[in-house]
């Protein structure tokens, strides 16, 4: 509950600094992909400055997500091993625990090591 109003808290504000910005830059801008000439690009895209703003922020936002999950490959295949080797003990304790109570049910009798010995008191 406090995690959702923290994040109400955050992004309402941010919403509404983003449509007062988006209203306040409505003018049209060029952005020039050629830095040779500046007169008559090659490359350019005229957009208004709001929406390159939001590009560039959608951009970033990709670009940072990307390079974490990159740094994070290494944590992610050490947990795909660990989760491999839980299953894998898992499996050998199910198996013992499946002896353990065949051997408890019907015990060897001919057997003296899985008899149950007890001592008598000491004074």
């Amino acid at each position: 509950m406090l995690r959702k109003i923290v994040a109400v808290l955050v992004l309402v504000p941010l919403a509404v600094i983003l449509i007062a910005f988006a209203v306040a830059n409505r003018q049209i801008v060029t952005v020039s992909f050629d830095p040779f000439s500046a007169n008559a690009p090659a490359a350019a895209v005229t957009l208004p400055l709001f929406a390159l703003f939001i590009l560039l922020l959608i951009g970033g936002v990709l670009i940072g997500g990307a390079s974490a999950w990159l740094r994070q490959s290494k944590w992610r295949r050490s947990a795909r091993q660990l989760q491999r080797e839980v299953r894998e003990l898992r499996q050998k304790i199910d198996a013992l625990e499946g002896t353990a109570r065949q051997s408890a049910v019907f015990p060897e009798e001919g057997d003296p090591s899985r008899r149950l010995t007890v001592r008598p008191p000491m004074r």
